[in-house]
């Protein structure tokens, strides 16, 4: 299978558990979060072969007007070929999950050709 070319972007926006012990340490020393280089989404294991792009955003703070540091975002290949758009939420959205910060955004898959 050659793999030149990916599909269209298809959004996803669901949790991804990061494998235990696989966090970026030297990322977390920085005071960021520690993209694993594993983990599973939809029962299956995924690794991280390359970052493509990093990127952080920011929202304003509710009714200071300071912005605050909300995301941190990558495009990564994977092993089994796809590109997949992450992200780590600084504060978790479900206070009942907490531990819920890394999602899917959207992934891309490769066409045969």
């Amino acid at each position: 299978m050659c793999m030149t070319n990916l599909q269209p972007e298809e959004f996803v926006s669901e949790p991804i558990t990061p494998a235990v012990g696989t966090g970026d340490i030297a990322a977390m020393a920085r005071g960021e979060p520690g993209l694993p280089s594993r983990f599973r989404w939809r029962n299956r294991e995924y690794a991280i072969t390359a970052v493509l792009k990093a990127w952080k955003t920011s929202a304003p703070e509710g009714g200071t007007g300071r912005l605050y540091l909300r995301r941190h975002w990558y495009t990564v290949q994977t092993d089994a070929g796809l590109r997949m758009t992450l992200y780590c939420e600084r504060q978790a959205r479900n206070r009942r999950n907490p531990k819920a910060r890394w999602w899917l955004y959207s992934i891309r898959t490769p066409t045969e050709s």
